[in-house]
């Protein structure tokens, strides 16, 4: 089993790396195996509403497909962001509105978290920014021990934040935890729920 850690931040290596690689550790170490996944630096489109993906790909041809093509053998997600602007990275939100609106039927109860990186405040509306992308398809959401955030200005702070470690790896141990548990009731003959046809409303009459 794999979990794919999504890194939304501009900067490799700082503090939302620095958070997933704690993640990443906790999660072999339990036996998951665990790959970190950097979105980059180059801008990423938002939605065209073009209407042209297909077979679970994007049409814009860039990071977003290279991560569907993961996903699609990956058994869990964890996505990390930076706050900014007391929001999650534009170019995470960009990259996820496309990935789950072109490659949403490989995700699809597939356990999935969130985590933030912040300097001091504006966690919590990033944190609930990402968390909805999971609701709307069909995600289990893993928690943890606190809301999964981090603090610091640079990896060496966050590697001082004690209590945010603890959350990370938590949060590791928990979706390691339920991927196990998933695994035995597929073997024990336990099929996943069904599925209904589409049926989109609105108001306006």
């Amino acid at each position: 089993m794999k979990v794919l850690l999504i890194n939304g931040s501009p900067n490799e290596k700082g503090c939302t790396h620095t958070a997933l690689d704690e993640i990443r550790k906790t999660l072999e170490a339990e036996g998951i195996g665990a790959e970190i996944f950097w979105i980059g630096k180059a801008p990423i489109s938002g939605c065209l509403a073009c209407g042209c993906c297909k077979n679970g790909r994007c049409a814009i041809e860039d990071v977003v497909n290279n991560f569907s093509e993961k996903a699609q053998t990956a058994d869990g997600f964890i996505f990390g962001s930076p706050v900014h602007y007391a929001s999650a990275s534009g170019a995470l939100l960009s990259f996820m509105d496309r990935a789950f609106f072109s490659g949403g039927r490989s995700l699809r109860l597939k356990p999935a978290a969130a985590i933030v990186s912040a300097r001091r405040a504006g966690t919590g509306n990033a944190f609930d920014s990402l968390n909805k992308y999971f609701t709307i398809s069909e995600m289990p959401i893993i928690s943890s021990c606190y809301w999964n955030n981090v603090h610091g200005t640079c990896a060496e702070e966050v590697l001082q934040d004690a209590e945010g470690l603890r959350i990370m790896r938590t949060l590791a141990r928990n979706m390691a935890w339920f991927l196990n548990v998933k695994k035995a009731g597929e073997e024990a003959g336990i099929s996943p729920p069904k599925t209904e046809p589409p049926a989109r409303t609105n108001f306006i009459r």
